[in-house]
């Protein structure tokens, strides 16, 4: 056994003070008296009139010297060491991403975590010297955050992580290891702690990096059933229709037979039987009428370890008309695709683009270059703003296609196997862009959003390319216009990953025109923020979204919801990860904490209060 604070001994001295007290008598009072009958009996008393007599046996005595001795115990705060980490810098992650409310650990992964981190706290060496040691305290949920900051305080360590709330939200443990290896870089005896089941860690880039990490696992099942995909399209078969797409993923390693419900604002629509095998992904469509903005919402009505990926939902406007200016010097396939990209598609053909013309959702320059740069959303075919492409544009003879990101929305369902190009312009990929289609030496087709204006950049003259005679001509001109269309771009900001920064353009709502200076946002718990508006602000942007549901938003005249879900996949599936993998540095293995350094000066306190309890009793038992 050793003592966190042996200078606590010192207060044994007054053990001996307490004895000195029980050996003092009360001093006689010397009294004049008439008679000397009495002084026979005051001579048989000089002894008891001593300073000092023999100590006699004493129950009070012992327990007062026994509760001493218990006080000065627990002020010297004895522990036991054992062999653990010695470093005098630790960082505690605890991960309170969503895969973390699994019911599988008692009461939850979450709680088993903290419980751990704690039992480290306890094990922390503090006081003054050279093996002090220091802890600091960080949560991976929405956002990495630092709970607190490093020190060797084990009460304000303990409030931290006893603070620390779970949310619905993906892993963010990416930036938390970050910020931990910033910290722990010139420290070589630094440590990092990670508490957490490993779901969706990915430490490749810490490969060439002396991360110096403890991966502690909680979780110890995979029984679980979760929504990881949920959508809402007008229905190809009739468009006055809605149709929702759901992914349902079976992470349980048995074959699962449930239901699923459809609500359209908390009105039940429609329910239906699923069955989901094995390790599987099984896709559901419903289709629903839809006469006003709304919410849809899907639920499994599914019992198992994890309930956030039962539900999810999503804001659902009725489609308005897309207006489509086609600026061209007569390109029939081009016409055509536009023509059959979407019922309520609208096509316009015009030979130039000029500020004073009528606004359109989406503008498409086909090798024309217009007398006005338009500031709408922009589909642009072999021609070049010059302001988009800082390196200058080339041209490259016959580009083979040898790469394309599928993944992206504009490419869904796309493919350029077939497709031959015969002349391209030659760029590099701007900053505010990604390639889509590449060429050995240069990109064919990128995207992305400059300020607030979405374009797609297509390098080559479809016309002196196969692609028009080719499926995937018509696809990619449909996901074009879907994508540029502004109502999808306020589709993607009203359905959101939980977590994930809500983002709202000030001018779409009028409200930069109109006297408001706040916004006010209501959680799904119903708790009200009011968020001030700087009048030169361009944008709201409200970050308090690590739970999921709908959020109710008023800014200014106008009132409207966004929907936050999980709908992770990683998430979903909650085996808990044996090792984290490294790269080429190997794995972290993970390890199990061990009670070390723990102390006893509670038990001590603890004995010390029986001990006057004891007393009390023992007093009033014999005056009763």
């Amino acid at each position: 056994m050793s003592f966190l604070a042996p200078f606590a001994f010192l207060f044994a001295l007054s053990l001996p003070v307490v004895v000195v007290f029980y050996l003092l008598k009360r001093k006689r009072v010397v009294r004049l008296v008439p008679s000397t009958v009495l002084w026979q009996r005051f001579l048989a008393e000089t002894q008891a009139s001593a300073p000092f007599q023999r100590l006699r046996h004493n129950w009070l005595l012992l327990l007062q010297l026994l509760l001493l001795l218990l006080l000065v115990l627990a002020l010297a705060r004895p522990y036991f060491a054992s062999k653990t980490s010695q470093a005098s810098l630790q960082v505690v992650i605890l991960d309170a991403s969503a895969s973390m409310q699994a019911t599988d650990e008692t009461p939850t992964r979450f709680d088993r975590a903290r419980t751990e981190a704690l039992k480290l706290v306890d094990g922390l060496k503090t006081g003054f010297g050279a093996k002090s040691q220091q802890l600091l305290v960080m949560i991976a949920g929405a956002n990495a955050e630092v709970k607190q900051s490093a020190t060797s305080e084990k009460s304000a360590l303990r409030r931290a992580l006893e603070s620390a709330q779970v949310t619905d939200s993906p892993t963010r443990l990416t930036e938390a290891l970050r910020v931990a290896e910033t910290l722990t870089r010139d420290r070589p005896d630094a440590e990092v702690h990670l508490f957490s089941d490993g779901a969706g860690v990915d430490l490749t880039e810490f490969a060439n990096k002396d991360l110096k990490l403890v991966f502690h696992r909680v979780g110890q099942r995979s029984n679980n059933l979760g929504l990881v995909s949920l959508d809402v399209k007008p229905n190809p078969e009739n468009p006055a229709q809605r149709a929702i797409f759901a992914s349902v993923a079976n992470f349980t390693g048995a074959p699962v037979e449930t239901t699923m419900e459809l609500r359209f604002d908390d009105q039940l629509l429609e329910t239906k039987a699923i069955t989901v095998t094995a390790t599987n992904t099984v896709p559901v469509v419903f289709v629903a009428s839809q006469t006003q903005d709304g919410v849809f919402s899907v639920k499994l009505n599914h019992q198992d370890d994890l309930a956030a990926d039962n539900v999810a939902r999503v804001v659902s406007r009725l489609p308005l008309p897309v207006r489509v200016l086609l600026v061209t010097k007569g390109n029939r396939f081009l016409e055509k695709a536009l023509l059959a990209a979407g019922p309520n598609v609208e096509v316009v053909t015009a030979p130039d683009v000029r500020e004073s013309d009528p606004h359109f959702d989406v503008v498409v320059l086909d090798d024309v270059v217009p007398t006005d740069w338009p500031t709408g959303n922009l589909l642009a075919i072999h021609v070049a703003n010059t302001n988009w492409f800082a390196d200058g544009i080339g041209t490259l003879e016959g580009p083979p296609l040898v790469d394309w990101k599928n993944t992206h929305p504009l490419l869904r369902f796309v493919n350029f196997d077939t497709v031959q190009v015969a002349q391209s312009l030659a760029v590099k990929t701007p900053t505010w862009a990604v390639a889509l289609v590449d060429s050995p030496s240069a990109p064919l087709i990128v995207a992305g959003e400059l300020g607030r204006q979405r374009i797609v950049w297509v390098g080559f003259d479809t016309l002196q390319s196969t692609w028009p005679l080719r499926i995937s001509f018509p696809i990619f001109i449909a996901n074009v216009v879907d994508w540029l269309n502004p109502g999808s771009a306020t589709a993607e900001r009203i359905s959101l990953r939980a977590g994930d920064a809500f983002r709202w353009p000030l001018n779409e709502t009028g409200v930069a025109d109109s006297p408001a200076s706040i916004a006010k946002i209501t959680s799904p718990s119903g708790v009200e923020q009011v968020i001030p508006l700087d009048a030169k602000a361009r944008e709201l942007v409200f970050g308090d979204t690590a739970k999921q549901g709908l959020y109710q938003v008023t800014l200014g005249t106008n009132q409207f919801a966004f929907a936050a879900n999980l709908l992770d996949y990683a998430e979903s599936d909650l085996k808990p990860r044996g090792e984290l993998s490294m790269g080429r540095r190997g794995d972290v293995v993970a390890t199990t904490l061990k009670r070390a350094n723990l102390e006893y000066w509670r038990w001590f306190a603890l004995a010390a209060f029986g001990v006057m309890m004891g007393e009390w009793w023992w007093f009033h038992r014999r005056t009763a």
